[in-house]
């Protein structure tokens, strides 16, 4: 293959998932092949090549005689979300404390920069691909084949929600932003310094500061189970 449909197919990938991501490409719409085909200058064939690197990781879902879909955002999708990040985010900057690199350590910063700058701009979707390229390169260091493929998904979900309730001109979410900035500086040190168990709180207790955002957001006012929890846990502990 020629160097130059080795980059096209690359600016294609990277292209359609920043359209996910920033939800240019709303979740469950389907993809029309022959549109992505002349708008990105590549033939069907490596154009599916690509479609199927991004259904592996979790942009997309390919249909037989269907074609390519954005991965949706079900109910149940949000509810499996909201049990599994905590325990992700925490394992894997554990994991990321333990092992990480002068190198990697050098990119979360120059990382972080750039989050910074992107809240500073005001910029709701540059912020938002900042965010998730800080947490990827957490992933990163993490270095475990089997925790990369949740963190990645976990990612893609936030990174969208994000983008639904994120209002940089309302005084709470310029507020929260700032917390959350500053949690980035603090998971660097930590991970800087070897902390794991410091790390993996912090992990914890970041992933608090976007559950109450996002909660607050898409569950409505009449209900009043959190979609951090089963349904029926809290009854149980009060009938104990």
């Amino acid at each position: 293959m020629k160097p130059d449909n080795r980059s096209r197919k690359a600016i294609c990938a990277d292209d359609l998932r920043r359209k996910v991501l920033t939800e240019e490409l709303e979740p469950g719409v389907y993809l029309d092949e022959t549109e992505l085909s002349e708008s990105y200058g590549i033939s069907r064939p490596p154009l599916r090549e690509v479609l199927r690197q991004l259904a592996g990781e979790g942009y997309v879902v390919l249909h037989e005689n269907r074609g390519a879909q954005v991965a949706p955002m079900t109910h149940k999708t949000l509810r499996n979300f909201f049990v599994a990040a905590p325990m992700i985010y925490a394992a894997v900057t554990r994991l990321a404390a333990e092992h990480a690199t002068r190198a990697q350590i050098a990119r979360l910063k120059e990382t972080q920069r750039s989050f910074r700058a992107a809240i500073a701009s005001g910029n709701a979707a540059d912020r938002a691909l900042w965010n998730q390229r800080f947490h990827s390169v957490i992933g990163e260091m993490a270095d475990n084949e089997f925790l990369m493929p949740s963190l990645r998904r976990l990612l893609i979900d936030h990174t969208r929600i994000g983008m639904t309730f994120y209002n940089p001109r309302k005084e709470a979410m310029a507020c929260v932003s700032a917390i959350a900035a500053n949690q980035h500086d603090d998971f660097i040190a930590l991970i800087e310094a070897g902390d794991a168990d410091a790390a993996a709180d912090l992990a914890v207790a970041h992933w608090e500061l976007s559950r109450v955002q996002i909660e607050s957001f898409v569950t409505p006012e009449s209900i009043h189970i959190p979609l951090g929890r089963a349904p029926g846990v809290e009854e149980q502990r009060a009938a104990s």
